[in-house]
């Protein structure tokens, strides 16, 4: 597959989870197969985006080794992932002028597609709707989406003067298309919450693994 960069897209990977049914801790520091779910993501997002920033509170030096700028919400309280939405809105307003979208990718899913950014700037262009989301097995995937960056201020309103959470709440307000994506050997959306879905996770990264290597 021919992945495409599209500069007019910020990568925002929200890093805040914890992995308190796997043991406690950042859910986007522990391993699968070698690499921190977090490196996972990274390896799958950066060539599709102009850059990538990680969302996330607390200490921003336990993310010194990836190298890339560490953004914690813009507003207080857990206003879960509508708080990192905004956080990269803010972000891009500031540091990247030039695009004006994000897209938001959860680390505890370490399949997400390669051509995630083309379908949903697709799904938008097509529709000519406001925004996008991933969908998959008859599931929608909010935290997968894309966003326009001049709603900025929209979106911070609805979190610090109306108190809204839901992401389903906020979005209703916009032209919004879900756009499907196949499941093939794994569900491209497979998220890991427990110890057993890391295992399951790690058999599929090697079986992955393998057929790559026996397709050279």
């Amino acid at each position: 597959m021919v992945l495409e960069k599209d500069s007019s897209v910020l990568g925002v990977i929200l890093a805040g989870g914890q992995a308190r049914r796997l043991g406690g801790g950042d859910k986007a520091l522990r391993d699968l197969a070698g690499t921190p779910l977090l490196g996972h993501a990274i390896k799958r997002l950066a060539p599709q985006v102009s850059q990538i920033v990680i969302n996330a509170n607390g200490d921003p030096g336990r993310f010194d080794s990836f190298r890339m700028p560490v953004v914690g919400d813009t507003v207080e309280g857990f206003a879960g992932p509508l708080a990192g939405v905004l956080a990269g809105m803010e972000w891009a307003v500031e540091k990247a002028p030039d695009c004006p979208w994000i897209v938001t990718c959860a680390t505890d899913a370490p399949f997400f597609p390669e051509d995630l950014v083309a379908q949903l700037l697709a799904g938008v262009d097509a529709d000519g709707v406001d925004m996008a989301c991933a969908e998959s097995d008859g599931r929608t995937h909010p935290v997968f989406g894309l966003w326009p960056v001049h709603l900025h201020a929209e979106l911070r309103s609805a979190l610090v003067d109306e108190d809204l959470r839901k992401v389903a709440r906020w979005t209703a307000r916009y032209g919004l298309i879900a756009v499907k994506f196949p499941v093939s050997v794994v569900d491209p959306f497979f998220n890991i919450n427990r110890p057993e879905d890391l295992e399951v996770a790690t058999r599929i990264m090697a079986d992955l693994n393998g057929s790559k290597r026996s397709a050279i």
